[in-house]
């Protein structure tokens, strides 16, 4: 078997990193794999072509030796249409009508909370709401929101049930409660910078257990760009840490998209750009380097380490070989399991799910940007026998 594909395959079924690089040396004849040494910040190595990424004595292999994971099953049913608007049921055959959706998140009594970018991909100078909430069979409950966003990009919810939405175009993050009363602002509305007082480009939150918040910044491909990097706040607001820079290294991001925790409180970061997801502990100390689950716009981790991660970008230049979809699996050793393919997985357009998310039923909802769909995968029910 080609090195390329048996290193895809023992990465698929959560191979370690010193694992894979010692099949990397014996597909290749060397005699010995990098010696597996402690993790730390000065351990980090240049990256040159033609390279693996090391850390800490861990060599991890080029994301191109990866082989694309598509051939997973699908245990899900679409839907849609699904949900209704605040603007009434979806019109399938009016796309005008429809708002692209970036978020989706569960409360703790079964309230399904959406978040859109208005009509037209943008909620500057509109007055739709882009913040709603669902019951279970996607009736709107309530929506909140007019005229205050610019560009939603991410929505997450911490322990107390409120929501927090990360506003790209306006270089801020809201917190409401799930009713839809603003709690806080982080950033200045309309002024990039860094933090205390400035946020730049934020793209999604997690809040920890604790109250911890963790945000994204930097929405920006370019090699040059100034930000990309988690930014770390106390559960008061105050400003704490951030880590990270632009480029391909350890540590380093190139359009950090969404970022999730784990049950242990690890810190998931879609690397999107770099077409991988890079795992940190909440002091910003990197941990592992996943190529698995594809390029990454997406990330949702249940309470029982289910991941599962939208990709929407793969099959053209930026991930050639990988399909559009969503990949479902385990934040516990990175296992992939299942694959809920995109209608037009292998299009050129970035068509497929950018962000993702779950339910207590087992659902998982993909918001559709492009396409400007909320599309539901309900669990398959294998026939009786």
């Amino acid at each position: 078997m080609p090195a390329r594909v048996e290193v895809a395959v023992a990465r698929r079924h959560g191979a370690t990193p010193g694992a894979l690089m010692t099949l990397l040396a014996a597909c290749s004849g060397a005699e010995s794999a990098p010696e597996i040494g402690p993790i730390g910040a000065s351990a980090v190595q240049a990256v040159a072509p033609g390279q693996a990424l090391t850390f800490g004595g861990v060599a991890y292999p080029e994301q191109r030796l990866v082989l694309p994971v598509n051939d997973l099953p699908n245990p899900y049913d679409r839907v849609w249409p699904w949900a209704e608007l605040p603007t009434g049921p979806i019109d399938p055959a009016d796309y005008e009508a429809r708002p692209s959706f970036i978020g989706m998140v569960e409360g703790s009594d079964g309230t399904l909370y959406a978040l859109s970018r208005c009509m037209g991909n943008s909620c500057e100078g509109r007055q739709e709401p882009p913040m709603m909430a669902l019951d279970a069979e996607g009736r709107l409950l309530r929506s909140w929101g007019e005229g205050m966003m610019t560009f939603p990009h991410g929505l997450g919810m911490d322990g107390e049930g409120n929501l927090w939405v990360a506003d790209q175009g306006a270089h801020v993050v809201f917190a409401f409660s799930n009713q839809g009363e603003l709690l806080r602002t982080i950033g200045t509305r309309g002024t990039p910078g860094d933090p205390p007082a400035a946020l730049t480009e934020p793209t999604a939150v997690a809040v920890a257990p604790d109250g911890s918040i963790f945000i994204t910044e930097g929405h920006n491909n370019s090699p040059d760009a100034r930000v990309a990097r988690v930014s770390k706040f106390a559960p008061d607001g105050t400003y704490l840490k951030s880590w990270g820079k632009t480029g391909p290294g350890i540590g380093e991001f190139s359009t950090p998209h969404s970022i999730a925790l784990d049950s242990r409180g690890r810190v998931f970061v879609a690397d999107r750009n770099n077409n991988r997801i890079q795992i940190f502990d909440q002091e910003g100390n990197f941990l592992d380097l996943w190529y698995q689950f594809g390029r990454p716009s997406g990330i949702a981790i249940s309470p029982d380490d289910r991941i599962y991660v939208a990709d929407s970008e793969s099959w053209d230049f930026h991930n050639p070989g990988w399909k559009k979809g969503i990949r479902i699996g385990s934040a516990v050793d990175g296992t992939v399991e299942h694959f809920i393919e995109d209608l037009e997985s292998t299009t050129i357009s970035h068509s497929g799910a950018e962000a993702v998310g779950f339910d207590s039923h087992g659902n998982v909802y993909g918001g559709v940007v492009r396409r400007r769909m909320l599309e539901k995968h309900v669990p398959r029910v294998a026939p009786s026998a």
